[in-house]
C-alpha cells in the first residue's frame, strides 16, 4: 500500500502505537522501508538497512531533530518481526515520547524524542508501506528512492492507543489543524 493520504491513513499524533511486520530476509540479506508517513520536514519510517532494523523520528528537517534507534546486529535469513513501540508522554499536544525498537519481540533499543509533531506531518507527503514514494524521512537513503524493502513482507499492524486529551487540547488541535488546512487552499 502506497501513497495513502495522511488524513486517510492511521493518526499517529499526539497518542501511543505500536507498528510491527512480519518479514523474511533472503539470502544475502535486504534492505528497504517497510513503512513511512511524512517526509523530510517531518515524519517517521521503519525500515532495514544493510538487513539492520531502524526506526527514525523528524520533528523537522533540522538534524538536531531526527531521532533514531537502530539494532546492532543483521537480521540472519529467514522470518522476523519488526516492531516499534511508541510511548507519547502525554500532557497535552506535541509532546515528548520515548519509541522501543524490537526485534522477535527481544528490546534492542529504544530513543527519547524530545518533541513530537502535533497536528500535521505533512500537507504532501503520504502513508507508505513496502517504499517510501515522497521525499526521505533521512538523507542518508534519499539517492535510494523509493527504496523498496527487498525482501518479502508479508503482513504490517498498526495498533493505535485511545487519544488522551482534555476536551481544551482536542479543542486547540482541531484549531490548529483547521489553520493548517486553510493554508493549502
Amino acid at each position: 500500500m502506497i501513497r495513502i493520504p495522511e488524513g486517510s491513513s492511521p493518526d499517529f499524533k499526539n497518542k501511543s502505537w505500536t507498528v510491527a511486520a512480519e518479514i523474511t530476509i533472503p539470502e544475502g540479506g535486504a534492505s528497504g522501508v517497510l513503512a513511512t508517513i511524512g517526509g523530510r520536514y517531518g515524519g517517521w519510517v521503519l525500515m532495514i538497512e544493510d538487513s539492520k532494523p531502524l526506526f527514525a523520528y523528524a520533528f523537522s528537517n533540522q538534524q538536531q531533530h531526527k531521532y533514531r534507534v537502530a539494532a546492532d546486529q543483521p537480521l540472519p535469513p529467514g522470518n522476523h518481526v519488526i516492531r516499534v513501540k511508541f510511548d507519547y508522554a502525554g500532557g497535552g499536544i506535541g509532546k515528548a515520547a520515548t519509541a522501543m525498537l524490537l526485534v522477535d519481540e527481544k528490546d534492542v533499543g529504544q530513543v527519547q524524542i524530545d518533541r513530537t509533531i502535533a497536528v500535521r506531518f505533512s500537507l504532501d507527503e503520504t502513508f507508505d508501506i513496502g517504499q517510501d514514494t515522497g521525499t526521505p524521512v533521512l538523507e542518508e537513503y534519499e539517492d535510494k528512492m523509493p527504496y523498496q524493502f527487498s525482501g518479502a513482507l508479508t503482513k504490517f499492524v498498526v495498533v493505535l492507543e485511545p487519544l488522551k486529551l482534555s476536551e481544551e487540547e482536542q479543542d486547540r488541535l482541531r484549531q490548529e489543524l483547521s489553520r493548517a488546512m486553510m493554508a493549502v487552499q
